[in-house]
């Protein structure tokens, strides 16, 4: 089991280089900027990441701080399917303003490349652990279809944020991305929302 200050460091890290990626770019951060804004040592650095590259992956579990964050402020008695919608909504608004469009650009190319590691799908991070509960939730109180799996639900679901994300990459971030996830989720939900 991983110790909470050994999170926290982690965590600081993370947070500290996306937000200096964000505000002057990936090529123009240095190791030394992320330690000194995060507060951490140049030997926790490089006990969690061999190298400034080996940051891009972490792009996932700063987005699961966010549902961390978000999953608090969720009411367990809320339409499951709005619970969903909401969740995306507020990561991609995230997405939106606070990371480059460059970054999530390399994010998917060294995913797609990796033979190690694929941080999106790991069925561990906090991401599908949500998505699992209010899935599961949803079927218990007659919202979500029970003729899928939520393992299956949660893949698709997955699946679809992903493709939204990745055709906004495509068109260099021509559009809104939380608007187009707005209208575009809706036709997957309703297949698996219970008529």
């Amino acid at each position: 089991m991983i110790s909470k200050n050994s999170k926290n460091t982690k965590s600081k890290i993370v947070s500290a280089a996306w937000k200096l990626f964000y505000e002057q770019g990936y090529d123009d951060t240095t190791v030394d900027e992320i330690i000194a804004l995060s507060g951490t040592s140049k030997g926790s650095f490089y006990h969690y990441f061999e190298s400034k590259d080996a940051l891009l992956g972490s792009l996932a579990y700063l987005f699961d701080e966010k549902y961390e964050e978000l999953e608090s402020s969720i009411d367990t008695n809320s339409n499951s399917i709005n619970v969903l919608l909401f969740l995306n909504r507020q990561l991609f608004e995230m997405i939106e303003n606070t990371v480059d469009l460059e970054l999530i650009k390399r994010l998917y190319s060294t995913q797609l490349i990796t033979k190690t590691e694929k941080q999106l799908l790991d069925h561990n991070r906090v991401y599908y652990r949500l998505l699992r509960k209010i899935v599961l939730n949803g079927q218990q109180k007659g919202e979500i279809t029970k003729e899928l799996s939520v393992n299956d639900i949660v893949k698709y679901y997955a699946f679809c944020e992903r493709a939204i994300i990745y055709d906004w990459c495509l068109c260099n971030g021509d559009y809104s991305l939380s608007d187009s996830a707005a209208s575009l989720l809706p036709f997957f939900l309703r297949r698996i929302e219970n008529n």
